[in-house]
C-alpha cells in the first residue's frame, strides 16, 4: 500500500512528497519481520512507536515530516503531523551503527537524524525502499551544504506549525513495514550528537561513504560473535566479511571496479574451497487455516540442527480482504508458529520474510552463519487473472552465502487437473518476470536462473492423470509409488553438465519443458493432497479429488546432495500435508590469504594496463526489424557484441539528446549495460512489447515502430543501432467511440481513416449509422453469455496466453471461457478513455452512496459509453443469477469491474476504490431474481 497518498493529502498544492518510509521498533520483539506486521511496545523511559517519515519538497527546499499514523494510512484522516525537521545546514543524518557491532546484512538500517537540539534515532526496514529514501534524504542534505548562495528560509513551513504540538499519541499497532523511532531527551541528544563540522560549506559524507570509510573487513574474519540480546535477529551492518561482497556490493561500479570484479570471478577457484552446509527446505499449503498444532514434527525432524531454513507457505489466507488488499493477520500467527518450532539445539536469525497474498517465504540462518549472508533481496510476481493477481504466482529471496549466490522460490501454480498448460505458463512467467533489483541501480535486474543455486518449493499443483480415483488409492495402499510416478503430469528434464540423466517427475509431454535443469529426489511418500481437514482420510467431499503430489521441492545447481525428502502425516491442520527436504549444498568459502594475494595481483595488473588501450567492439548487426508487432505479444531480436579490443570494456545504451530514456517506451534492451572481458562476447536481446499505454498512438499511426539506439563504450566511441518494424492495429487500445464506427476489423481500415475517426469522433458524411456498442465487446460477451454463465470461478481464474492471442486476432474464434473472460478484462483495461469517461469520475465518487444519483450520472454518459456500461451490467446480473455454479458474488464482480469501468485520471487510493465499488454495486443488485 502506497501511504504517500495519505501524506500528500496533508500538503499544499505546491508541496510534493518525494518519498515515504516507515519506522518501527524491533529490538523488544523476539521475531523480526521486515515485510509484515510487527507489534510495538511502550516502555517507561523509552517511548517506542511506529511512524511515517515523508521527505517533502517545496520551492527547491526540503523538510522531513514525521507523522503518527493508523495501522494502514490511506487518507489524510489516518495520519497526524507530529514534527518537522527542516533540511538545512543545522540538519544532520548519520548512521548509528558502530564498526564493533555485529556485522550482518538483512535487517534494519539505524540512523540518527538531528536538527539543532532535537534528535531522533530511526530504524528503517531493510530493502530497496529504505535505500531510496536515504539516498533522496542525503541528496537533499548535501545540496544544502554545497550551496553557498542560497540559504533556505522555509517560509512554507509556517502554515504547518499549528499542527505540530510535539505530543505523540501512543498507540499499539501493527504496521505493514515496521521500524522504530526513539525521541531522545535534550540531555541525551547533546551527548549523542556528532561533533560540529569545521565549516558550513563542508559537504557531509553520504551514508554509503560512511559505510565505505570503515574499510573492508578481513575476508576470513568471523562474523557470528555478537551480544546475546541479538541472537534471534539479524542486524544491519557494513559489507559482509569473508567474501567478495565487501567490494562487489559497493553501490556504484566504475570501469575499474568492474575490471577487478571480472578478474576475481574468473579466478575464483584460486581463493575459494567448497564446504557443505545443510539447508532445510519446507513447504505447506495451509488452506487458509490458522496454526492449530505445533510445527515441531515438521521443522525439527532432523537429528542435528540445519544451517539454513527456507520455509514456504501457500494459501495463507483465502479471504477476499487478503486477495484484494494483501493484508492478513495470518502472517504473524504462522511466523510465530515457525519460530517456535525451529530446531531447539541452535539459535536462528530471521533474515527475510516476503509475502504475496497467501504465498509466503521465510529465510532463517544459524546465528554463527549470519555474518556471511549478504546482498539479500526479495521479489514477488502474481500470475493470477490478467497476469497480476497474487492468488497464484511466486515469492522469492536471493542472497549471497559466503561466495555462492542462492535463490529460493516459493510458488503456487494454477489448480485443477486439466489446467496443466496454465501451470506450465505460470512457471515460465515466473522465470521471465521475477527479477531482483540489485544494490547498484544501474545494474540490470538479476533473473532466477542467474544464481549458482536455485531452490524451488511450493504447491506446484501438478496432478496424477489418466487413472481413476480408486485405482490411484489402490496403488497408494500397495505403496507402488513407482507405477504412480508414471502418471505424474510433469516431465522434468534433468540436465547435469549437459547430459540427460533421466526424469523423476513424469508425464508432462509439453513441447517446451518446465523445470528444465532442476532435480527432484525420489518420492517415497504418499501423495500430500487431498485430505479431509483434521484427518488422514482422503477427500470425501462431493468433488472427491484424486490424490496427487502437489507439494514439491526441487533444486538446480552443482554440489548438491539430498539427505531426506519426506511428508509429515502427523500435521492435520490443512487438506495438504507439509513436505520437507534436507539438502547438503557445497558453498564456496573464501580463503583469506589466497583472496588477498589474488586481489593485490589483479590490482597491480590493472594499474599497468589502464589507459594504454582504447576499447572497441564488433556488432553482429546494426539494423533490427520487427515484423507484424501485435498488442501484448513479445517480439525479440538479438545481436552479439564481441570485444575485439586489447582491454576489457564497459558498454551501456545511453539516452539521446532531449529524450528521457535510451529507447522508446515499447522497446527494451537486455542487458542495457554490462562488462566484457577481452575476447568475450554477449548476446543482447532487443524486445518490443506494446501495452495499453503505447497502443493508442500506434493504432492510429501517430507513432511507429522506429527508433535509434546509442550504444556507448566507456573511454571508447558510440555505436548506432537502427530499429524498425510494423505494428498491426488492434481493437485493444482503441477508443469506444472509434470502435462503434468500425464495421470492419480495424486492420482492414486505412490508418488515416482510423485516425480521422478517432480525432473527429464521427462517421464520414453518408456513412453507416454507428453501432450501439463495439462489435468486439458484443462478440466476447455473447460468447460468455452462451457458454460461461455457469462457469466456475469466471473472471477469477486466468486463461491461456496463446488463446488470448487467438481471441485478439480472431474475435469470432474463441478459446476457453476463462481465456475469453480475461480477454474481455484486458480489452476494458486497454481503452484509452474508460467506459465511464474521466470527466465523470468525480461525480461518481460524490454520489456513490445513492443508487438514484448513481444512475443519473450514467444516464449522462456519451451514448456509446452508456450502451457499453448498460450492456456489461446486464450481462453481469445474468452471471449473478447463476452464482451457485460460477462462485461469483456482487463483491467480486464490483471489485473487478469497477477498477476497469471507473478508472481514476490520477493514482487511485484505497478509499476511492471502495467508493467506485459501491457505486457499481447499484447496477448489479437491481432486477436480480
Amino acid at each position: 500500500m502506497d501511504q504517500s497518498v495519505a501524506i500528500q493529502e496533508t500538503l499544499a498544492t505546491e508541496e510534493d512528497c518525494i518519498t515515504v518510509s516507515f519506522t518501527t521498533l524491533a529490538s523488544r520483539v523476539r521475531w523480526a519481520c521486515y515485510c509484515g506486521p510487527l507489534q510495538c511496545t511502550v516502555d517507561l523511559g523509552e517511548v517506542t512507536e511506529s511512524r511515517l517519515l515523508g521527505l517533502v519538497e517545496c520551492a527547491k527546499e526540503h523538510a522531513l515530516f514525521i507523522y503518527t499514523h493508523r495501522r494502514m494510512a490511506i487518507t489524510a484522516d489516518d495520519v497526524s503531523l507530529e514534527d518537522i525537521f527542516p533540511v538545512s545546514r543545522h540538519f544532520e543524518v548519520v548512521e548509528v551503527s558502530s564498526p564493533d557491532e555485529l556485522a550482518i546484512v538483512g535487517a534494519d538500517t539505524r540512523i540518527r537524524v538531528s536538527f539543532q537540539e532535537e534528535v531522533l534515532e530511526v530504524s528503517l526496514p531493510f530493502g530497496s525502499h529504505s535505500r531510496f529514501f536515504l539516498g533522496e534524504l542525503n541528496k537533499a542534505w548535501s545540496d544544502v551544504c554545497k550551496s553557498s548562495s542560497h540559504v533556505p528560509k522555509f517560509e512554507w513551513l509556517h502554515k504547518h506549525s499549528k499542527t505540530t504540538g510535539g505530543q505523540a499519541v501512543i498507540k499499539q499497532s501493527l504496521t505493514p513495514l515496521g521500524a522504530k523511532m526513539t525521541k531522545l531527551s535534550k540531555q541525551t541528544a547533546k551527548a549523542l550528537r556528532p561533533e560540529k563540522k569545521g565549516s558550513a560549506e563542508e559537504v557531509p559524507r553520504s551514508l554509503v561513504e560512511l559505510d565505505r570509510s570503515r574499510g573492508p573487513p578481513s575476508p576470513g574474519s568471523e562474523g557470528g560473535a555478537g551480544r546475546e540480546d541479538r541472537n534471534d535477529m539479524v542486524r544491519s551492518s557494513s559489507h559482509t566479511p569473508a567474501n567478495k561482497a565487501q567490494m562487489l556490493s559497493i553501490p556504484q561500479f566504475g570501469l575499474r571496479d568492474n575490471l577487478i570484479r571480472c578478474e576475481l570471478l574468473k579466478n575464483e577457484d584460486q581463493y575459494t574451497h567448497l564446504q557443505d552446509f545443510s539447508f532445510f527446505l519446507a513447504t505447506y499449503n495451509v488452506n487458509g487455516q490458522a496454526p492449530k498444532e505445533s510445527l515441531t514434527p515438521w521443522l525439527s525432524c532432523s537429528s542435528s540442527p540445519p544451517d539454513v531454513y527456507c520455509v514456504g507457505f501457500q494459501e495463507l489466507d483465502l479471504s477476499k480482504e487478503a486477495f484484494f488488499f494483501n493484508d492478513t493477520p495470518r502472517e504473524p500467527e504462522w511466523m510465530r508458529a515457525v519460530s517456535e518450532a525451529l530446531h531447539p539445539d541452535a539459535k536462528y536469525a530471521l533474515v527475510k520474510l516476503v509475502r504475496l497474498v497467501g504465498i509466503m517465504l521465510m529465510f532463517y540462518v544459524k546465528r554463527e552463519h549470519a555474518g556471511f549472508i549478504s546482498e539479500v533481496e526479495a521479489e514477488t510476481v502474481g500470475t493470477g487473472i490478467m497476469g497480476r493477481m497474487g492468488n497464484k504466482g511466486a515469492v522469492a529471496i536471493r542472497f549471497r552465502f559466503h561466495n555462492t549466490d542462492v535463490c529460493v522460490v516459493s510458488s503456487h501454480l494454477a489448480a485443477h487437473i486439466e489446467e496443466y498448460e496454465r501451470r506450465n505458463q505460470d512457471y515460465r512467467e515466473i522465470c521471465s518476470r521475477l527479477q531482483f533489483r540489485l544494490l547498484d541501480p544501474g545494474c540490470p535486474p538479476l533473473a532466477i536462473m542467474k544464481h549458482n543455486v536455485v531452490l524451488w518449493l511450493g504447491d506446484l499443483n501438478y496432478r496424477i492423470s489418466d487413472l481413476d480415483v480408486d485405482h490411484v488409492k489402490n496403488l497408494i495402499t500397495k505403496k507402488d509409488f513407482e507405477t504412480l510416478h508414471n502418471y505424474d503430469q510433469v516431465l522434468l528434464h534433468l540436465l547435469l553438465d549437459g547430459v540427460y540423466v533421466g526424469c523423476t517427475l513424469k508425464r508432462q509431454m509439453d513441447e517446451e519443458a518446465v523445470f528444465e535443469g532442476f532435480v527432484e529426489g525420489d518420492i517415497q511418500f504418499q501423495p500430500t493432497y487431498k485430505y479431509d481437514t483434521g484427518s488422514d482420510d482422503w477427500d470425501t467431499s462431493e468433488k472427491c479429488r484424486a490424490p496427487a503430489w502437489c507439494d514439491r521441492i526441487l533444486w538446480r545447481g552443482k554440489n548438491i546432495k539430498q539427505s531426506t525428502y519426506q511428508s509429515h502425516m502427523t500435521l492435520k491442520t490443512s487438506d495438504h500435508k507439509p513436505v520437507s527436504s534436507l539438502l547438503q549444498i557445497g558453498i564456496k568459502v573464501v580463503n583469506e590469504e589466497a583472496y588477498k594475494k589474488k586481489f593485490e595481483e589483479i590490482v597491480r595488473c590493472i594499474d599497468k594496463m589502464e589507459n594504454e588501450c582504447i576499447p572497441s567492439v564488433t556488432l553482429s548487426r546494426r539494423e533490427l526489424h520487427f515484423q507484424d508487432v501485435k498488442y501484448m505479444e513479445h517480439q525479440t531480436e538479438s545481436l552479439t557484441l564481441f570485444n575485439d579490443g586489447q582491454v576489457p570494456c564497459q558498454f551501456e545504451f545511453i539516452q539521446k539528446l532531449d529524450e528521457p530514456t535510451y529507447s522508446k517506451p515499447w522497446l527494451t534492451a537486455n542487458p542495457p549495460k554490462g562488462f566484457l572481458a577481452q575476447g568475450a562476447q554477449v548476446d543482447i536481446d532487443l524486445e518490443v512489447f506494446v501495452n495499453r499505454s503505447t497502443a493508442p498512438d500506434l493504432n492510429i499511426g501517430l507513432q511507429h515502430i522506429e527508433d535509434i539506439l546509442v550504444l556507448h563504450l566507456e573511454r571508447g566511441k558510440d555505436y548506432f543501432l537502427s530499429v524498425s518494424g510494423n505494428y498491426l492495429a488492434s481493437c485493444y487500445g482503441t477508443p469506444i467511440s472509434t470502435l462503434c464506427q468500425l464495421r470492419e476489423p480495424i486492420r482492414d481500415m486505412p490508418l488515416p481513416a482510423v485516425r480521422a475517426l478517432t480525432k473527429g469522433g464521427e462517421s464520414p458524411e453518408g456513412g453507416d449509422k454507428p453501432l450501439g456498442i463495439p462489435k468486439e465487446i458484443w462478440m466476447m460477451v455473447d460468447h460468455l453469455f452462451r457458454n460461461a454463465i455457469k462457469q466456475e470461478d469466471l473472471f477469477q481464474q486466468p486463461g491461456l496466453r496463446s488463446e488470448f492471442q487467438e481471441i485478439r486476432d480472431y474475435l469470432d474464434t474463441a478459446g476457453s471461457n476463462h481465456s475469453v473472460a480475461e480477454a474481455l478484462l484486458l480489452f476494458l483495461e486497454s481503452l484509452p478513455e474508460p467506459v465511464v469517461p474521466y470527466s465523470f469520475y468525480q461525480q461518481c465518487l460524490d454520489c456513490y452512496a445513492s443508487a438514484t444519483q448513481s444512475k443519473k450520472v450514467i444516464s449522462m454518459l456519451p451514448q456509446c459509453h452508456k450502451n457499453v456500461f448498460d450492456y456489461l451490467a446486464a450481462f453481469l446480473r445474468e452471471l449473478l443469477k447463476n452464482s451457485d455454479h460460477n462462485n461469483l458474488d456482487v463483491n467480486i464482480l464490483a471489485t473487478i469491474f469497477a477498477a476497469l469501468l471507473l478508472r481514476s485520471p490520477t493514482k487511485q487510493d484505497l478509499a476511492e476504490k471502495r467508493k467506485t465499488q459501491e457505486f457499481f454495486q447499484h447496477f448489479l443488485v437491481q432486477d436480480l431474481s
